[in-house]
């Protein structure tokens, strides 16, 4: 199995984050959103990983060589931006006959067991992984037959279907699935100029193949500040390294600390990320994540984001703010 993994995009939901990283190394639960979709992988075989990169790429490739360097992995440039269904097309020359493939979008975590693969495709040609949900006028639903998908609705005004599509794709035939790809593009399928995937499962379902829509347990998503605190307080929920105690410090578990961080004098918790290199004094911090190398001082913060190299202090607020900022409110002249 070969693993397609587009990581390209300015991550516009989440700036300011995103002005200075990839939205794939926003930090979560203590991880970044790479590396949680990397743990979620892990127990399946994997023979290369394949990352669709835009002109940052470099960051993301040094990362993933440091973090994983015993993974097969190649990169691929997205230069123009033209939507998820370009990104993955532009992977054509890495697939060969006989490769299967899994696609995974990184705005979203999932909670699924990918062991499952070889049985829920038994007498199908993919998985187009879904989600029931209520709030189905935001997305793209499936329409099912006999545990079949016959049609894509996007943004369905009545409710034609609830199963939304979360962003995890199996496809049996890696090689023929490229072929649709391609078909999409000569035939430029597109909505507002950008190239989407349900396109190219129409072209499938119109030939004849049959496409399945399991749902996964949980669907996390991490593309905007209000998501990513969501998912930050259930991975810390069903984490079991997260509760611990700090000398001189109130510790309300779930949080994750990271070792090199140091902390004294404050109330942490619950639901907080803190990341490596920060420095945490005389503060009340909860439902947040901070990320490297911040400077934290007497500070109180409720439904944060903080981003890498921040300097705060004297402040009580609710606040997101990008890295390399230094705010300080305490009001001397």
């Amino acid at each position: 199995m070969k693993v397609i993994l587009p990581t390209a995009g300015k991550g516009t939901r989440l700036r300011p984050h995103t002005h200075t990283k990839p939205k794939s190394l926003v930090r979560v639960a203590g991880k970044t959103v790479l590396e949680h979709v990397m743990a979620n992988l892990s127990k399946i075989k994997v023979d290369e990983y394949i990352l669709v990169v835009d002109e940052n790429g470099s960051v993301i490739e040094n990362f993933f060589r440091q973090k994983f360097p015993d993974k097969p992995v190649s990169f691929v440039q997205q230069t123009d931006l033209l939507g998820p269904a370009h990104a993955v097309w532009l992977t054509a020359s890495k697939v060969q006959k006989g490769d299967d493939l899994l696609i995974v979008f990184n705005d979203t975590l999932f909670v699924t067991d990918l062991t499952r693969i070889p049985r829920l495709c038994e007498g199908l040609d993919g998985l187009i992984y879904s989600k029931e949900i209520e709030d189905y006028k935001r997305f793209g639903v499936n329409v099912m037959k006999d545990g079949v998908i016959t049609d894509m609705v996007e943004k369905p005004d009545k409710p034609i279907s609830k199963l939304a599509q979360v962003g995890l794709y199996y496809m049996r035939d890696g090689h023929a699935f490229m072929g649709y790809l391609t078909q999409a593009i000569e035939r430029k399928l597109t909505v507002k100029g950008e190239y989407y995937l349900p396109d190219v499962f129409k072209l499938m379902i119109a030939d004849g193949l049959k496409l399945g829509a399991p749902e996964i347990d949980e669907w996390l998503d991490c593309g905007k500040p209000e998501t990513l605190l969501a998912t930050n307080r259930y991975l810390l929920e069903r984490s079991t390294a997260s509760h611990f105690c700090i000398e001189g410090c109130v510790i309300i578990p779930p949080v994750s600390i990271d070792p090199s961080a140091k902390v004294h004098h404050s109330v942490i918790g619950p639901h907080v990320s803190i990341a490596e290199g920060c420095v945490i004094e005389d503060s009340i911090i909860s439902d947040s994540v901070i990320n490297a190398n911040s400077l934290l001082r007497n500070v109180m913060l409720d439904s944060s984001l903080i981003g890498d190299s921040v300097t705060l202090t004297g402040l009580q607020q609710r606040i997101s703010i990008g890295d390399n900022s230094i705010i300080d409110m305490g009001g001397r002249s």
